[in-house]
């Protein structure tokens, strides 16, 4: 897995804190995402918080699950699930295994959570 240089974890022996206040935010798909715990060996998951724009790019994973938690959205917010536009609110959480197409519509920030850690190399889009 490739380490994510952005991400400002600071591991110890036996545990890890991650201030994403003192995390750079990196352009993604969706969006910005602060990326916390891929430069962990071994880790089981990375954890991200996404602050995703109007029109986020449809892509899937091919290796990767994740786990969106809808911390703040607009009224009109949606997700695109395999074609399917399902609407979403705070509080909800989604849950996408690997190979299916998504995308965030409208306005939105998350926290993902991605195992394992995410990797940018298993990002693909149609």
């Amino acid at each position: 897995m490739t380490n994510n240089a952005d991400d400002r974890t600071t591991p110890s022996a036996r545990f890890a804190i991650a201030d994403f206040s003192q995390i750079d935010p990196v352009r993604c798909p969706c969006g910005w995402a602060r990326r916390a715990f891929g430069n962990i060996p071994g880790a089981p998951l990375s954890l991200h918080t996404v602050d995703i724009e109007l029109d986020a790019e449809t892509h899937f994973h091919e290796g990767h699950t994740e786990v969106y938690y809808i911390l703040e959205c607009d009224s009109e917010a949606q997700m695109e699930l395999d074609g399917r536009r399902i609407p979403i609110t705070k509080g909800q959480s989604i849950y996408i295994p690997p190979g299916v197409r998504h995308r965030a519509i409208g306005k939105m920030r998350i926290l993902n959570i991605v195992l394992p850690p995410f990797d940018p190399a298993d990002e693909h889009f149609d």
